[in-house]
């Protein structure tokens, strides 16, 4: 399935801009301007809105402006004003789960406690396919909330923006309607001998 809608979370203003749980909106930001777009703010879909052109068809850009945990609501407006199915939209967040530098495309599944998400799948289901930023753990459940709004440091910051690199190399693929080849593309990395390896 082509993407259609290309989702970047995070939360609006400046407070937040450079946070861990701001990565779905550096995301956004550098497709956008990769691609000679921009946002406008969109007061009807609840965020800022932009096009691009990839794979040889039309993408939707939004950032929701709800904060995080109300994401949902902007984006299931949106997708029913085009028509967009969930099985069209591409949502791109940062993940506890990944180390930072690392980048993962995900077609579906549960929410893992991601508020962004959780509210995604209480508007739209869990049919929407994921992009993953990884920002690493800080070993504490308790410390999760503080970690993913601080900033991060510089070197972890550079790993988070090579892995946002990494992904932009496939939303041709994706926009285009190729997942197998953007998952193969972006989840192979090359081995120390030159070859690569998954």
């Amino acid at each position: 399935m082509p993407v259609r809608l290309l989702v970047g979370l995070g939360n609006p203003g400046p407070r937040y801009a450079d946070t861990r749980h701001n990565a779905g909106f550096w995301f956004a930001d550098r497709l956008a301007a990769d691609r000679g777009s921009s946002f406008r703010a969109e007061s009807r879909f609840e965020g800022e809105v932009g096009r691009i052109v990839a794979g040889g068809a039309n993408c939707l850009l939004q950032k929701p402006m709800t904060f995080m945990n109300k994401s949902g609501s902007a984006v299931q407006k949106l997708a029913a004003f085009y028509r967009i199915p969930p099985a069209e939209i591409l949502v791109v967040h940062d993940d506890l789960d990944l180390p930072p530098g690392t980048a993962r495309l995900k077609a579906g599944g549960g929410h893992g406690g991601h508020n962004g998400l959780r509210d995604l799948h209480r508007h739209l289901g869990a049919d929407y396919s994921r992009l993953r930023i990884g920002i690493g753990h800080p070993g504490m459940r308790d410390a999760v909330i503080g970690y993913v709004l601080e900033r991060p440091g510089r070197e972890e910051e550079q790993q988070m923006r090579q892995a946002i690199d990494a992904a932009l190399e496939v939303v041709d693929a994706l926009v285009g309607g190729d997942w197998d080849l953007a998952v193969r593309r972006l989840h192979t990395k090359p081995a120390p001998n030159g070859e690569k390896e998954a």
